[in-house]
């Protein structure tokens, strides 16, 4: 495979209704890491709804803006330059809020890169 040097915003975005999201690994041809460049308006979610993961380990790293994520038991507010790590099996909802000033960008990171998520009730 070797190296690769890229931009987020030369990579098509993935087809999110309202938002901007780009599949760096999967585009790069990645088999064991998930790695996405999320760009949120305010009232967006990143990337999905309410949902647990069985398997994956993933880190959300915010580069711009402030990210919330709600869990069972707490909100978060994650700011620029901080990441949260959410461990398999602990259901979460990142997202913009809706009254947010600015959109927020956000490097989601999860290993290894399988379709594990499932939908859960808050």
């Amino acid at each position: 495979m070797g190296y690769h040097v890229v931009d987020p915003t030369d990579i098509d975005p993935y087809d999110a209704p309202g938002r901007d999201f780009r599949l760096i690994g999967r585009t790069l041809g990645l088999e064991t890491l998930g790695l996405n460049h999320v760009t949120a308006r305010p009232g967006e979610q990143i990337p999905r709804a309410y949902h647990a993961h069985s398997e994956q380990e993933e880190a959300l790293y915010v580069l711009e803006g402030e990210m919330a994520v709600e869990t069972p038991e707490d909100e978060y507010h994650v700011e620029a330059g901080e990441v949260l790590v959410v461990e398999p099996g602990n259901p979460h909802r990142a997202y913009n809020p809706a009254d947010a000033d600015a959109p927020v960008v956000v490097l989601a990171i999860g290993a290894p890169s399988v379709d594990d998520a499932e939908l859960c009730e808050p």
